[in-house]
């Protein structure tokens, strides 16, 4: 899967340093109401499902010293994800 690599403005659970990158689905953990709706006072619905991603940390930063088996992995909700 692919990070939207959006900008938009508001509360954002999407850190910036993974946004245009791809990672790996490793397993889903269910829906749950969206917190960027939720931050602004509305009720988070529909729910989103909240997706575990893992990525390969060399190409998450350029000047990634470490071996390249290390990897971060990181909770994010569908509607940041695209289909590769």
């Amino acid at each position: 899967m692919r990070v939207r690599d959006d900008y938009p403005p508001g509360h954002i659970r999407t850190p910036v340093y993974i946004r245009g990158k791809e990672g790996v689905v490793m397993r889903s953990f269910g829906a749950f109401p969206n917190p960027e709706t939720l931050a602004i006072g509305r009720d988070g619905l529909p729910k989103k499902v909240l997706y575990e991603v893992r990525f390969k940390q060399n190409e998450l930063w350029s000047d990634y010293a470490g071996p390249a088996s290390d990897s971060l992995d990181i909770d994010i909700y569908e509607h940041w994800l695209t289909k590769v």
